[in-house]
């Protein structure tokens, strides 16, 4: 594992790409609204409740009973499309390592506490993870901090981004939090990787304080003091399982 070492690439490389990801977000959220107004004008009924197209290629959510159910994406849309004015007003504030952003070609230990997605992190949290990883190094398995702390402005742009990928609010709460109830913006929550030490935490994290929370996402970890005598609770299926979500 490498503590330290060449991680950082030029800040405005980071920001660069933040900023291609915000446009994407935008010009997607503007080709629903284009296809929303589409509907709208083939209908031929102004104030009518016209559905809102799907780019070329976009899946519709099903429901439970497998059924394809385009309704509640078109208020979901609507919803993004109005936060969608403030993402654009906010274009030139863009989030980057200052916000808890890792760059995918930037590796990121548990020990880079420079970084603001780690040293931001609950010093508790900071401590059991460094005091883990000292220990998987040992077995030959090595930490990476995916993701850690970030901040409400991060966090809501993920969210956003969330809602347009799995088709609803409700789909995207199943893997991304909102600002005000992510443990990630508080401090409380790392994604670690590689997958291997993710299993590492699963099978050997509670000795340390260490648990992942959710079925769905066994990179999740959270600290739970309690775990070093009593071992992890049991697994939320997915964030919306969580009483903390709600």
């Amino acid at each position: 594992m490498h503590h330290s070492g060449s991680r950082s690439l030029p800040a405005r490389r980071t920001s660069r790409t933040v900023l291609v990801g915000l446009s994407t977000l935008v010009i997607a959220v503007a080709a629903l609204v284009v296809g929303a107004n589409a509907a709208s004008d083939s209908s031929g009924s102004s104030g009518s409740s016209a559905r809102v197209g799907r780019p070329a290629g976009a899946r519709p959510a099903p429901d439970a009973a497998g059924s394809v159910v385009p309704d509640g994406v078109a208020d979901d849309v609507d919803e993004v499309a109005d936060e969608a004015d403030g993402v654009v007003d906010e274009a030139d504030r863009v989030v980057d390592e200052a916000d808890g952003v890792i760059s995918d070609w930037v590796a990121v230990s548990v020990f880079d506490e420079e970084m603001p997605a780690v040293g931001n992190l609950d010093p508790g949290l900071l401590d059991a993870l460094q005091r883990a990883a000292r220990a998987a190094e040992a077995d030959g398995v090595g930490f990476r901090v995916n993701s850690g702390w970030r901040s409400s402005e991060y966090q809501d742009r993920l969210f956003l981004e969330a809602i347009l990928e799995h088709g609803s609010q409700e789909e995207a709460a199943r893997w991304v939090a909102t600002a005000e109830t992510s443990a990630h913006v508080s401090g409380d929550a790392v994604d670690i990787g590689p997958p291997d030490a993710a299993a590492w935490v699963s099978a050997h994290g509670a000795a340390h304080g260490l648990c992942p929370i959710y079925r769905n996402e066994p990179w999740h970890v959270e600290l739970r003091p309690d775990a070093v005598d009593e071992g992890c609770p049991p697994l939320y299926a997915d964030p919306t399982d969580d009483p903390r979500m709600q």
